[in-house]
């Protein structure tokens, strides 16, 4: 990685990243090469008070900012709302503006995070190119724009290409999640009450994703749970998040072989649960990033999104794309091939 030279001073820089979970993840390496080239550097991270258990007491950051855009758009709709909303963005521009930003990164894209990104007053303030803005005129609000290179396939590599401006490349990306024992330990109870010995290779199936349309069936699920419950010394694991449970009770009673339900989890034991497990097979979703993050292997399951783009990234990572860019097109050998592969190269 090649460093941008000091100045001799303190710099204070802001990420500003919102949302959702896996794209805070994917966000990760940036603050960490950040850390790596900037040693001295107070590091803030705005983000969403939703993602902000991540982001507690991380290493790399000096400060996490949390910010609740999803209350202020419920909030805007009602009586004296809009009032209340304002007042609450007056304050959080002076709390913004008090820290003295030298340099802002917009990771996120979005004219709200641009909204952040103008609050900073940063004399630097860096975001992607117009083209690749989810909303173009968060280019508005930046000064710096960034093109990433064809060779940034992956959305950690293209997030990477915002630290260029800074003279920060040849970045490998780094991911770091800090465990946490009282979580790990909550953890191990419950494996322990379900006759899970640490031999066993917990493999980790999650139903859910932010939409419809990105959910492998249930059906399919299904097959894959039996077939994965047969093979020697594998436990079959069921998570779940909000409105997901009756999805993770369907798979569980329709399967022959055992399949255990996880419990309900704050961040911490979630991210527990995936350091405990062998492997997550799951859709686009947080909790697979969060799986590659902690180091566990991951299958995941792409029809609509690019899989060249979004895939879990890690060394025993794998993205499955659907030829038909639907769902259903995957088919349910063909992911039970792929993860056993998966578990087969773990193993050797």
């Amino acid at each position: 990685m090649r460093r941008a030279p000091r100045d001799g001073r303190r710099r204070k820089i802001a990420i500003v990243k919102l949302s959702s979970l896996g794209d805070v993840i994917h966000t990760l390496p940036v603050a960490r090469a950040l850390r790596a080239a900037f040693p001295t550097a107070h590091l803030t991270w705005i983000v969403e008070a939703r993602e902000h258990a991540i982001l507690r007491d991380h290493p790399d950051l000096d400060a996490v900012l949390p910010v609740d855009t999803r209350l202020w758009r419920r909030l805007v709709w009602k009586p004296a709302g809009a009032r209340v909303v304002w007042n609450k963005l007056g304050r959080l521009q002076t709390r913004i503006r008090a820290s003295r930003f030298d340099v802002t990164i917009d990771v996120q894209g979005l004219i709200k995070s641009g909204l952040l990104t103008a609050y900073t007053g940063a004399p630097l303030r860096v975001g992607f190119s117009p083209s690749w803005c989810g909303e173009w005129p968060n280019s508005l609000f930046t000064n710096r724009h960034v093109t990433p290179g064809p060779e940034a396939v992956h959305v950690v590599e293209q997030y990477l290409a915002l630290l260029e401006p800074l003279g920060v490349s040849g970045v490998t990306p780094e991911f770091h999640i800090p465990a946490r024992p009282e979580a790990e330990k909550r953890i191990e109870d419950f494996l322990g009450e379900h006759g899970i010995k640490r031999h066993d290779a917990v493999v980790a199936l999650n139903p859910g994703a932010g939409r419809e349309n990105k959910r492998w069936p249930v059906a399919h699920l299904s097959a894959l749970a039996e077939r994965l419950g047969e093979l020697p010394g594998v436990r079959v694991l069921l998570l779940w998040g909000p409105d997901e449970i009756h999805m993770a009770r369907q798979i569980r009673d329709g399967v022959s072989t055992r399949a255990i339900l996880a419990p309900p989890t704050d961040l911490d034991e979630l991210a527990a649960l995936l350091r405990r497990s062998a492997l997550m097979v799951a859709n686009d979703t947080g909790p697979l990033h969060l799986a590659a993050a902690v180091g566990t292997a991951c299958l995941g399951l792409y029809g609509p999104t690019p899989s060249a783009r979004n895939r879990p990234y890690g060394r025993h990572c794998r993205g499955l794309q659907s030829l038909d860019g639907t769902m259903e097109g995957l088919r349910p050998e063909v992911v039970f091939e792929a993860a056993r592969a998966l578990l087969e190269e773990r193993d050797g």
